[in-house]
């Protein structure tokens, strides 16, 4: 007959409002507090691919963080362009009245080469900054080719 593994004991020490919610959590489950901490350690140690809510609230951590980049990223991007704008229009001079209508014709024209060349370019899937920085620099892997 085999014998059942006795636990072993740990000492641990726990920030006051940690201590007061596993205290909490015992008297509400009728169970020691040993038993709510060697419950959570059980659940925060168990494999990613696991089911429940411990699994659920691992994924809706890791989307968070995502976001949380993505918010951070857009930020950039959208202060990046302010600053280009404000750059641009501080070092462009007006044009004189008399070659005003020129040069909105030709602007057009301009934006619109430029959507079209916008438009190649998102068909692609790639991003300029996939170009001009190194791989490494941009965060993803070396390109193959």
């Amino acid at each position: 007959m085999k014998r059942a593994r006795k636990k072993q004991q740990m000492t641990v020490y726990l920030d006051p409002d940690l201590f007061k919610a596993v205290s909490e959590m015992a008297i509400r489950r009728r169970q020691s507090g040993s038993l709510v901490v060697e419950t959570a350690l059980s659940v925060f140690f168990s494999p990613e691919e696991g089911t429940g809510q411990a699994a659920l609230t691992r994924r809706l951590d890791r989307v968070d963080k995502r976001l949380s980049r993505l918010e951070r990223d857009t930020g950039i991007t959208v202060e990046t362009l302010a600053q280009f704008i404000r750059f641009w229009m501080i070092m462009t001079p007006a044009l004189p009245e008399s070659l005003a209508a020129a040069a909105r014709a030709q602007a057009a024209e301009r934006y619109e080469g430029f959507i079209e060349a916008l438009g190649r370019r998102l068909a692609t899937g790639r991003r300029l900054h996939e170009d001009v920085l190194p791989s490494n620099a941009a965060g993803g892997e070396p390109d193959p080719s």
